[in-house]
């Protein structure tokens, strides 16, 4: 099949979150069985790994509406996968993807929506005849809405069929009508914008031929009242067209036995180097040096959607234990403050690291004994994927792409790899945890084969590629 993948973000060009990591390892697991699949994405002034990059057109014009845009397209090869970056500086050249660092960008509406356009005009001079045109999120959401209305008889693109990933439907792209002039002078049909105002993720969701949301739960989830961000009848009118497809994890990357990021590699077999990286993880965060002190790890954005509304409250709880907590993150000024300040007062306990980093961040994940994500909603999760695979036993909530990955102790004993809580609150959260530091203590055999089950479970990106191939193959001209 020909498919043109389209992305704001791929992993090694540009990245902000696990958007960017489903954009390189797809296409690249369908290359590797043989489609034809091409990325689009924008060439950003902070792309990185394009100094080699090569002019494949100049000065090329797309008319949309009474506007002309003159743009350019570079390409790069990413693991045998052609990449094209569609170059134009008035809206990418600048130091943040979508934002400025504070502030989301005023014409993101038009930003996109130039993007979107662009990469079927870019199909169409590549003479690229597209069987599958893979969407991913708001930023591409006008796609399927181009192909109906304004492509629908291009030779290219005609027979073309769209599939949408929801990665995070609590990220819509609602922008004014009059913020994207060309698109409100398209004619953009009533239903498809409320009080001068549009919804990129609703169009996309009414127009696209297939609906994935990357993990089964989520998917639905999204149909309900609760999980769906505002959009519960959007994703319920498409029901039969929706389907959940968990993410893989990228194993080149997060592995114990190849990481050079840790300071000893480990394996199943011989798990000692764990025991080596819970010890330099507790000297570097200046902590007491004891092995037999269970330490809980957190990586993540600190944001509400991680579930700090439900922590923060409980925090200093779970501190009365024998209990070491290693948190690294950047996010919210009120809760980083609250965090801090938790910190401060807890020192022996508690390490807190206002920041990101990479390699601190694979020493949390290889050096916890446990990793915690209470998140509020978690549409797939990849940093649970990585602590099983280093033998970090997750502490979750039932939801997203956690529940589909972590399997409890108590609800499940055969499949235990971790420990869920199901309601968002801190009372159910601090008994979870308090299980989990429990069984530490008393069940030390039970709890390292566990460990040892975990680092077994994996979660492949060919499996998950071959999931979307059937879907592609169910729906292909």
């Amino acid at each position: 099949m020909n498919i043109l993948f389209v992305s704001s973000e791929v992993e090694d060009l540009a990245k902000t979150g696990g958007l960017a990591d489903v954009a390189k390892a797809l296409p690249v697991s369908f290359k590797k069985v043989g489609h034809d699949v091409r990325i689009v994405t924008p060439f950003y002034q902070t792309s990185n790994n394009v100094e080699n990059a090569k002019d494949v057109l100049t000065g090329v014009e797309l008319h949309a509406g009474e506007q002309t845009y003159k743009y350019n397209v570079k390409s790069v090869e990413l693991h045998g996968v052609t990449i094209y970056l569609v170059d134009y500086p008035a809206y990418f050249d600048r130091k943040g993807i979508y934002s400025d660092g504070y502030e989301a960008y005023d014409d993101n509406g038009e930003r996109y929506a130039f993007f979107s356009m662009a990469a079927l005009h870019l199909a169409q001079l590549l003479e690229f005849k597209c069987d599958i045109i893979h969407c991913n999120d708001w930023h591409t959401g006008l796609i399927p809405y181009y192909l109906k209305k304004h492509w629908s008889d291009n030779a290219f693109l005609a027979s073309a069929k769209t599939v949408l990933s929801v990665h995070n439907g609590a990220f819509q792209g609602v922008f004014h009508l009059d913020s994207v002039p060309f698109l409100a002078k398209s004619g953009v049909d009533h239903e498809d914008a409320h009080h001068g105002l549009v919804n990129y993720l609703k169009i996309a969701v009414k127009y696209a031929t297939k609906i994935v949301a990357v993990s089964p739960s989520y998917a639905q989830e999204l149909q309900t009242d609760l999980g769906s961000h505002h959009m519960g009848d959007y994703f319920r009118n498409r029901s039969a067209d929706m389907l959940g497809i968990i993410n893989g994890c990228d194993y080149s990357q997060w592995d114990p036995a190849h990481d050079p990021l840790i300071p000893s590699q480990y394996t199943v077999e011989n798990m000692s180097g764990k025991a080596f990286c819970k010890a330099n993880l507790q000297q570097q965060s200046h902590l007491p040096v004891d092995g037999d002190i269970p330490l809980i790890g957190m990586v993540c954005r600190i944001t509400d959607q991680k579930g700090f509304g439900y922590l923060i409250p409980i925090l200093e709880n779970i501190l009365h234990h024998n209990v070491q907590i290693v948190m690294i993150g950047t996010g919210d000024p009120n809760l980083v403050s609250q965090i801090q300040a938790i910190s401060d007062k807890h020192r022996s306990k508690f390490y807190f690291l206002h920041d990101f980093s990479l390699k601190f961040s694979h020493l949390i994940t290889a050096g916890s004994d446990f990793f915690l994500m209470p998140s509020l909603f978690e549409p797939c999760g990849l940093n649970q994927m990585y602590s099983l695979a280093y033998g970090t036993l997750p502490i979750v909530r039932a939801v997203g792409g956690l529940k589909d990955t972590v399997k409890d102790l108590e609800a499940d004993p055969a499949e235990a790899n971790g420990f869920v809580f199901n309601r968002p609150d801190s009372e159910e959260l601090l008994n979870c945890v308090r299980k989990a530091l429990l069984f530490y203590h008393e069940y030390p055999q039970t709890f390292e084969f566990i460990r040892k089950k975990a680092m077994q479970s994996k979660f492949n990106w060919h499996d998950s590629a071959m999931k979307y191939e059937a879907l592609y193959r169910s729906i292909a001209p």
